[in-house]
């Protein structure tokens, strides 16, 4: 069976055009239930009426395993602001509404962030005995919480199709409190290197800056909170990271965790 075109690759999945569908085709060694588990969740908050690609079923390619979706046409959030910079008050506030909108939702049969990050850290080896005890003391303070949060919600997984934005990659979905959602991705744009659409690396950071900080006022005024609250979910959350065993990631992780804690 022919994979068809491929146009984008991750960490753990390729993606081919696939007729009028697209294949998000897993890489070998990635577990069934993994891919089974994400197959379902994207169908569910699809059913529930958020803007997210239906399920057309799983697949096997060339002995790996891919899930079909329905194809959305249109840029990512993040190629449209490397096209069009001065939209960012515009892209930052449709990303903040548009969070705000997948937090309203409940999925109480979800596993709990919360729990999960409790298991995650308290297996985490690397860590000094007593990093690992003060964030976990940490995470027994946090809320849990029964709200969707897709915990990898950046403008690269913004679809800009002509009907409105649709969200993509549902692959780390959990229920929790949203402000652990919305820290994950003030993490995300912090930590991630946008597109060179300006030749200054100190430009392209305080874009990124501008963006990163629009997002969260935006956000706050949707679902007032402070910046304490805003931020103790994040030594968690970077803990709990270690577990996908990013190479170029770990020293670093180690040292931020270290040096907050000890």
């Amino acid at each position: 069976m022919d994979k068809g075109k491929l146009i984008a690759r991750g960490r753990t999945a390729e993606v081919f055009a696939w007729d009028d569908k697209v294949l998000k085709l897993f890489l070998e060694g990635r577990a069934v239930n993994s891919i089974e588990h994400e197959a379902q969740v994207t169908s569910a908050v699809h059913k529930i009426g958020l803007p997210v690609p239906s399920v057309e079923g799983i697949v096997q390619v060339q002995n790996r395993l891919g899930i079909v979706l329905e194809r959305v046409n249109g840029p990512s959030m993040l190629q449209v602001l490397r096209s069009n910079p001065w939209r960012i008050g515009e892209l930052t506030s449709i990303l903040a509404k548009l969070h705000f909108q997948i937090h309203s939702y409940e999925m109480p049969q979800l596993s709990s962030l919360r729990e999960d990050l409790k298991k995650t850290i308290s297996e985490q080896m690397d860590l000094p005995e007593e990093v690992r005890e003060t964030v976990l003391g940490r995470l027994e303070q946090l809320p849990d919480g029964n709200a969707i949060c897709h915990l990898d919600f950046h403008p690269d997984n913004i679809i800009m199709s002509s009907h409105g934005p649709v969200v993509i990659d549902w692959t780390n979905v959990k229920r929790g409190d949203p402000l652990a959602d919305v820290t994950a991705t003030s993490l995300l744009l912090r930590a991630s290197v946008l597109p060179q659409f300006m030749a200054q690396r100190w430009l392209i950071n305080m874009v990124r800056g501008w963006f990163r900080s629009g997002y969260l006022k935006k956000y706050q005024h949707l679902r007032p909170a402070s910046r304490t609250q805003m931020t103790r979910w994040e030594l968690p959350l970077i803990a709990g990271r270690l577990v996908d065993n990013i190479p170029e990631e770990r020293d670093m992780i180690l040292a931020i965790l270290k040096k907050s804690v000890l």
